[in-house]
């Protein structure tokens, strides 16, 4: 089962301009994501999807695989979509954000781990996701929550505090989900042929368009602990965390 990498990877983010190229620790952000993705050994291939020819050039510049987007794209999904078109030969392809650098190789072992057996021919799309515990996270619309069912397949995902503790005597667990997907390629390519949904457009989170188009998404459970590049302040707390 060959599987690969794509990070979709653009320029003009809207909460944090020029992320991807920001200097996390001597390197930029977009170079230490494609060296943890490349670093875990797990992919057959790992390359970086943009818009931007600077984004290319650093990529390429410091020996890495890089691939111009053809034409503008709404979601990082879309993005890398249109990258696997002419990529008969790949069964899984992995959505690693550009800004997700503390990338490890385990969370990745675990979510390619749904694909396979009999339950695995089954799923289309999985995503990862960790527990929330400080209240301030749960309620920052930049940390998407995820809802799941008891096997634990998503059931919404939301910028607002879901579920929303109505009766406080009930300890509900919150999760925060990763944005790392894992894909089955005709499932990808199917995605990028459907339109925006109502939700994805409101909420500004992609993987609502499966679950508008009643496509499954299984989700993983991770002790993952980096931290992904949203605004500035999370450019320092990555800081912080590599000085330790």
């Amino acid at each position: 089962m060959k599987t690969i990498a794509l990070i979709p990877a653009r320029y003009a983010a809207t909460r944090f301009p020029g992320k991807m190229m920001a200097v996390l620790a001597g390197k930029t952000v977009i170079w230490r994501t494609y060296e943890s993705a490349r670093a875990t050994g797990v992919f057959d291939e790992v390359m970086v999807v943009t818009d931007s020819e600077v984004i290319f050039e650093e990529i390429t510049r410091n020996g890495g695989k890089a691939i111009m987007s053809k034409r503008e794209h709404e979601s990082g999904s879309d993005r890398i979509a249109e990258a696997v078109e002419d990529m008969t030969d790949v069964d899984i392809v992995v959505n690693v954000q550009g800004d997700t650098p503390f990338t490890q190789k385990e969370p990745l072992e675990k979510l390619l781990k749904v694909f396979e057996g009999e339950e695995g021919k089954k799923v289309q799309v999985a995503s990862l996701m960790q527990v929330l515990k400080e209240w301030k996270d749960i309620e920052d619309p930049n940390f998407v929550k995820v809802a799941v069912d008891k096997d634990f397949n998503a059931l919404f995902f939301s910028r607002s505090v879901i579920p929303y503790p109505r009766d406080k005597a009930i300890n509900s667990v919150y999760y925060e989900h990763i944005g790392i997907y894992a894909f089955r390629r005709e499932a990808l390519l199917q995605f990028t042929r459907t339109p925006m949904s109502p939700l994805e457009a409101a909420e500004k989170i992609e993987c609502l368009r499966y679950l508008e188009n009643g496509i499954p998404m299984k989700m993983v459970v991770t002790d993952y602990m980096g931290v992904e590049i949203d605004t500035p302040e999370d450019l320092e707390r990555a800081s912080r965390l590599l000085e330790k």
